[in-house]
């Protein structure tokens, strides 16, 4: 039977990596590569959300892979990425979602912040992939997905450490597809404001009328949920992109630079 497009999204007996992958866009991720058929190697901070994410991904009929860390701590990437072969037997996919910084006005912003924020952002990704990448030649070929943030592409003030090393990002994501090509495709998606716990926390703390403005400053007219995200990965990982390389995926409803109000004065 000829394979139609649905077909191209499928990626059965495939093994994923996911980082921060115990809540949010890293948990839909994982169940959104599950639902396709890819086995998935889950790694976050917290066991008990990654027990919860790997109890999803198994109810899918497809095996999972919890690792709890931090990883930040460099080293765990590399036992992440033995575990996979050993327990596994291959990688396809890396899905670099952890990530982030808080950030602060330019100067109120000190250099051993960015330094950690470029080390999050930028060095772990790059490690994890440098890894994987032997493991992934040795089945022919994957994908490498980093979720970056439309906040690498808008100067906003009070931004600059997230801005700053999420452009970053991109930036690595571009040099990293034109080094690994043709084997391994690596894109980035770039979130915009997603409701995760993350989001409706910061939104407990301001006026109602920020998320209404957020929205009004949307063209989609709401936020973005993980799940949107999540497909887009999907995407970008399976064979219906393998012409894909290099890019940087805006998901944010075609906001506005400044959805999310940012109060700052003149010096």
């Amino acid at each position: 039977m000829t394979p139609t497009a649905l077909d191209r999204f499928r990626m059965d007996d495939r093994v994923a990596i996911i980082t921060g992958a115990g809540k949010g866009i890293g948990a839909a991720i994982a169940d959104a590569l599950a639902s396709a058929g890819a086995d998935c190697v889950l790694v976050a901070r917290t066991a008990a959300d990654l027990d919860s994410v790997a109890e999803s991904v198994r109810a899918r009929g497809r095996r999972a892979l919890a690792i709890a860390g931090d990883v930040n701590d460099l080293a765990l990437l590399a036992r992440v990425v033995e575990q996979a072969q050993a327990e596994l037997g291959r990688i396809d996919c890396v899905v670099n979602n952890a990530g982030g910084s808080r950030s602060r006005p330019l100067l109120k912003t000190k250099v051993d912040e960015l330094e950690h924020s470029f080390h999050f952002n930028v060095s772990v990704p790059f490690e994890l992939v440098r890894l994987a990448v032997p493991a992934m030649l040795a089945v022919g070929g994957g994908s490498v997905v980093n979720i970056s943030s439309v906040a690498a592409k808008n100067a906003v003030r009070g931004n600059l450490a997230h801005g700053l090393t999420k452009a970053a990002l991109n930036a690595l994501t571009r040099l990293m597809a034109a080094e690994l090509a043709p084997k391994i495709r690596v894109n980035a998606v770039l979130p915009g404001a997603i409701e995760t716990d993350a989001l409706r926390g910061w939104l407990g703390m301001m006026d109602p009328d920020v998320r209404a403005t957020m929205i009004q400053n949307t063209p989609m007219r709401r936020n973005g949920v993980p799940d949107d995200i999540a497909d887009a990965v999907l995407y970008l990982c399976s064979p219906a992109s393998s012409y894909v390389t290099g890019e940087l995926l805006k998901v944010d409803g075609m906001a506005a630079d400044d959805t999310i109000p940012h109060q700052f004065p003149d010096l």
